[in-house]
Order: structure tokens, then C-alpha cells, then sequence
């Protein structure tokens, strides 16, 4: 039974609603489902909310918890700021399909069994990959099919971890586990695939990169953090987390200084951050799942900014390469403000939303002894201010004039990013806002005096950094191949390689066999043929003396052979 109407299901509505309507109404519908999905989560209790019988299972499609009311709330929100942004530019069933992949994301939230979260899971698979087709380009549709692809063979592997621990344990239900055997390994590797864990990260700068301006808003804010969510939910002191997530750090920062492409310099970067927030995950203590969840929530609104910034250049000027922009301040002025605020806030400055949920994150190793982690996380941090923080927001808005004046940003795509920059410098001022919805109790002060100064030292000099080297970070018309490289060029060159020997191969058979039939052929017409100048042995006309000699020969054969 429902005690509690459940979230996603408004959501989905709402998707349905986007396609059989049109003008202002339409709009109506896209602005008006996230806000009333926002009040629906907010009406969930903790606890389990709904549960409907399901063969010898009892579903639990709605569980509430402070750290699930959370990832919900986030969601909504995004959904609302993606809508806004988008509904006077995107075709309609881009919007219907990013709401339906929203709502899949929220329903993952809230799902309190197995069964529940991988349905949602698949739901956010499908309709992202439609976002992604909704490109409309032929990189779009080729890199959905490989995105496609992709989570769903982390689908697969995420049923067979799910279903041997429902065989093993009887259990469906979304509790901790550890990854101790075959089972809880499945689990763990298909949620680190939405997570974009190297080396299975090149599918999100793959089709991030190749959607819509307002497609890969939406792409930015889901599938990454559900993940999270769910290795919250499932898998918090997971000690191999702390590994994987120092790796993504690094992984991500060093594809994204190599970047020229602004959008995947940001695809690369959501690596990067999804980092910080699986090595929480790792540490598992309340400090470090707090940061966690919180950074989540932080990292949805800023990159979700810093992709609004970059997708009204695209939108205004066509381009999407370093190489082709800059001095764009001059007419965009709004866009770039909003850009550079995104921009600082994920290099966690103070008073943006990224210092004050990243700080927590680097506390929690400090108080768990975990120095090598501490240092890493920090240098991470510099290494996100030079790659997020400078060269994102300088090559598109103020290196060398390109000679480009488009206008600013339309005025829905303005009131979007000026909503989330004002919510990224609010969290950031008053963290509170955030702290008294985490899932544990918040014993953590940010700003004092030596976290602050210690930060802008750490930014200020990378900064100094980058200018210095500035020459270095010239971008070129280059691509940086990922493990795609494994299926970019390897599988391209092996099925080339494929196809011209069997080709070969089926020449030679093709050859060889038919010689052969020819040869068999000529055998039967010099022994059965009567169009030869002489015919067959067998197929002559014989005298009938001959005829009955013949049958006398081999019925006496056939007698001895029997009496023998």
C-alpha cells in the first residue's frame, strides 16, 4: 500500500504531459512537475512509505531517509533549472525524455529494495541515452549507440550481482554490504560503471560532449550521482573506494588539462569530482558520507552551471573548441560571470558551495590519519582550479580575441544560470542550508582562519601556475583518446583487419571449391556424359547380350559373398 504518493511517478506524469501538449501550457507543465515533485519529496517520512507484493517478494518502492530526501531534493531541483533553461530551446521530446530520466533518478532515491533501484537504474539508462540522440548530429547518434552499449552491460553485470545476492541471502532489500564474494563484486562494478570509474569512464566525455546544449545539462546532473547514492547506500567503508576514487582524481584532472574541447574539459572534470565523492564513500565514517552526500549536492548546481555557461556559447557562437573562441566577455558578459562563478565554486574558493561540502571530505581523512589521502585530495583541489577553475572560463572568455560577437545568452537560459550561481554562493555563505539536511549530525566548521588560508594559498598559487605556464597550456586541434581507444581504434583496426582475411579467405575457398566441382563435374561427364564426342562408359547403349552377362556376373558375386 501507498501511504505517500511516490515522486518519480509526478515526474513521469509530468514527461507524458510535455508530449500531448503544446505552447504555454506545455511550458506550464515543464516548469510546474519539478516543483510539485519537489513537494512530493519532501512528503516522504523516513522509513519504508509504500510496499506492494511482488511473487515472493515484498517490494519497497518508497524508503525515506535524510540522505535519500537529499539526492531527491538535488534532483528536483536540477530538473526544475534544466527545464527552465532548455524549454524555449529544446524540441519537446528531448524535454519529455530528460524528465523521464530525472524521474529515474529520483526513483532510485528512493527505492528500498533491489528489484526497485535497478528499474530505475534502467530507466535512467534508456532515456539518457535518448538525450543523448537528441544531438541530432551523427557524432550524437554513434556515441549514443556506445553509451547505450555501455550501461547496459553495467546493467547486466548489476542484475547478476542482485540476483545472486537474492539467491544467496533471500534478501532484496538496500542495505550495507561489503564487496566479499562473486555478488556484492557484481554489484559494486556495476554501480562504479555509472560512476564512470576508470576504466570504464570514457563513455560520459564520449556522449556528454556530443549532446544538445540543453541535453547535456541534464546529462551532467544524474547518472553519476545515483551512483554515488547507491554506494552510499550500499557499500559506505568500502576500503577499495578509497583507491578507485584517489585514481578518478587524478584520471580526470590530467584528461581535462589536455582537453580542447570545453565540453568534455567539463565531462572530464565531472570524473574528477565523482572522485572526491567515492573516496568518501571509502572512508565510511559519518564525516565522510556527510561530505559526500553534501558535495553531491553541491557538485549537481555548479556543474550544472558550468554547462549552462557552456552551452549558451555553443548555442550563440556554433563552436565548442578553445582553439575557435575567446574574448567572448565582450558581448557575454552575463554567461561569463556565471561560467567563472561555477568555475570557482567547483575549485572549492571560499564562500561558493564547492568549499564548503569539499573541506568536509579532506577533514574526514585528517581525522582518520589517512595523510597520503589528505595530500592527494588537496592536490587534487589545485589541480581542479587549473583546469575547471582557469582554463575553462579564460579560453572561452579571455584569451586572445577570436573576433566573435554573438549575443548574450536568451532570457531563460539567464535566469537558469543566475538561480544556480545564486544557490552556489548561498550554500556557500550560509552552509547551514546544507548541513542541517545531511544524513548524520554536523560537527564542522569550515571557515576558520587556517582551512581559508590554507585553500587560498593552494588556489592562488596554482593560478600563479597557470599563467606562468600558459604557453604549455596553449590547446591544439588534437583529440585525447580515452580507453575509447580500445574500441575508437583497436576494434576499428581488428574488424579491418577481420574483414579483408575472411574476405581473402572466402576468395581462396570460394577458388578452390569451385575447382574442385569443376574437376567432379568433368569426371561425371566423361563417365555419365552422352554430349561428348565419345560418351560415358555408363552411359552407352549396350547389346542386351552383354546386359544379361553382366547381371549374371553380379548375382553369382552377390551368391558367394552371402554363402561365404
Amino acid at each position: 500500500m501507498f501511504d505517500v504518493f511516490p515522486p518519480a511517478l509526478i515526474m513521469l506524469g509530468g514527461a507524458l504531459l510535455i508530449g500531448l501538449t503544446r505552447g504555454h501550457l506545455r511550458n506550464l507543465f515543464v516548469l510546474g512537475t519539478p516543483l510539485v515533485t519537489l513537494w512530493a519529496v519532501w512528503q516522504i517520512p523516513d522509513g519504508v512509505a509504500a510496499t506492494v507484493s511482488f511473487l515472493d517478494y515484498m517490494i519497497e518502492p518508497i524508503e525515506g531517509s535524510p540522505v535519500r530526501r537529499l539526492f531527491a531534493t538535488i534532483f528536483a531541483v536540477m530538473a526544475f533549472g534544466g527545464g527552465l533553461y532548455a524549454f524555449r530551446q529544446a524540441k519537446w521530446y528531448e524535454l519529455a525524455a530528460a524528465y523521464i530520466y530525472a524521474a529515474g533518478a529520483i526513483g532510485v532515491s528512493f527505492a528500498g529494495d533491489l528489484i526497485t533501484l535497478f528499474l530505475y537504474w534502467e530507466l535512467m539508462a534508456l532515456f539518457s541515452t535518448v538525450v543523448v540522440w537528441c544531438g541530432s548530429t551523427p557524432g550524437s547518434r554513434a556515441a549514443g549507440i556506445r553509451y547505450a552499449i555501455m550501461h547496459l552491460l553495467g546493467g547486466v553485470i548489476l542484475k547478476v550481482g542482485i540476483e545472486g545476492v537474492v539467491v544467496h541471502t533471500g534478501s532484496i532489500d538496500v542495505q550495507p554490504m561489503l564487496a566479499t564474494n562473486f555478488d556484492t563484486w557484481m554489484i559494486l562494478i556495476g554501480i562504479l560503471i555509472n560512476a564512470a570509474a576508470p576504466p570504464v569512464s570514457a563513455w560520459l566525455s564520449d556522449a556528454y560532449p556530443e549532446s544538445s546544449p540543453t541535453g547535456s545539462v541534464f546529462l551532467s546532473a544524474f547518472t553519476t550521482k545515483t551512483a554515488v547514492l547507491a554506494l552510499i547506500l550500499l557499500f559506505p567503508g568500502e576500503p577499495v573506494l578509497v583507491g578507485i576514487g584517489l585514481f578518478m582524481v587524478m584520471y580526470g584532472i590530467i584528461y581535462a588539462l589536455l582537453e580542447n574541447d570545453v565540453r568534455r574539459i567539463l565531462a572530464y572534470s565531472i570524473v574528477n569530482q565523482v572522485g572526491f565523492m567515492v573516496c568518501a564513500v571509502g572512508i565510511g565514517t559519518q564525516m565522510a558520507i556527510n561530505g559526500a552526500a553534501a558535495h553531491a549536492f553541491a557538485h549537481i548546481l555548479y556543474k550544472a552551471l558550468l554547462f549552462m555557461s557552456a552551452g549558451a556559447v555553443i548555442y550563440r557562437t556554433g563552436f565548442s573548441k578553445c582553439t575557435d573562441l575567446g574574448g567572448l566577455f565582450r558581448t557575454m558578459p552575463l554567461t561569463a560571470v556565471c561560467g567563472i562563478i561555477g568555475a570557482l565554486a567547483i575549485s572549492g574558493f571560499p564562500l561558493t558551495s564547492g568549499f564548503t561540502t569539499k573541506t568536509m571530505i579532506s577533514q574526514a581523512a585528517a581525522d582518520e590519519s589517512l595523510m597520503f589521502v589528505y595530500f592527494m585530495l588537496a592536490a587534487a583541489s589545485a589541480g581542479v582550479f587549473l583546469h575547471a577553475g582557469i582554463k575553462f572560463p579564460w579560453f572561452v572568455f579571455f584569451q586572445k580575441d577570436s573576433g566573435l560577437r554573438p549575443k548574450d545568452a536568451p532570457w531563460n537560459m539567464s535566469a537558469a544560470m543566475v538561480l544556480l550561481s545564486v544557490l552556489c554562493i548561498v550554500l556557500g555563505v550560509f552552509p547551514n542550508l546544507i548541513y542541517d539536511y545531511l544524513p548524520y549530525p554536523v560537527d564542522y566548521v569550515p571557515y576558520t582562519a587556517g582551512k581559508v588560508l590554507f585553500y587560498l594559498q593552494l588556489l592562488l598559487f596554482s593560478g600563479l601556475a597557470f599563467f606562468l605556464l600558459l604557453p604549455l597550456m596553449k590547446r591544439t586541434l588534437t583529440i585525447s583518446l580515452d580507453t575509447d581507444w580500445l574500441w575508437r581504434v583497436l576494434a576499428f583496426r581488428i574488424a579491418t583487419k577481420g574483414y579483408v582475411f575472411f574476405a581473402s579467405l572466402g576468395i581462396s575457398l570460394q577458388t578452390r571449391i569451385g575447382g574442385g566441382l569443376n574437376a567432379l563435374r568433368n569426371r561425371a561427364e566423361m563417365h555419365f556424359g552422352s554430349r561428348m564426342p565419345k560418351a560415358g562408359v555408363f552411359a552407352r547403349s549396350w547389346p542386351i547380350g552383354t546386359t544379361a552377362l553382366w547381371i549374371a556376373v553380379l548375382l553369382t558375386g552377390y551368391v558367394l559373398v552371402y554363402v561365404l
